[in-house]
């Protein structure tokens, strides 16, 4: 999961190389702290939160699949 949250994060902000994802793995839970450069927190949100919500409803569906909980912390 982790590596395609940095995939869709990586394309839409201007500084790919400043992206970070820690993933904490848990008995039932998946926790992904995705750190980003100054300035590009509002690329990753989108307008009124939709860019991650629709992250968010991704790892939902996927997280499904691996019968765990994922938790998504967006880090400037």
């Amino acid at each position: 999961m982790k590596e395609f949250v940095e995939y869709i994060v990586k394309k839409l902000v201007d500084r790919p190389d400043e992206v970070t994802i820690n993933e904490i793995q848990g008995e039932k839970t998946v926790v992904l702290e995705l750190r980003v450069g100054s300035g590009e927190m509002g690329k990753v949100i989108g307008k009124n939160g939709r860019i991650a919500q629709a992250i968010r409803t991704l790892l939902t569906a996927t997280s499904a699949k691996y019968n765990k909980r994922v938790v998504l912390e967006i880090l400037e």
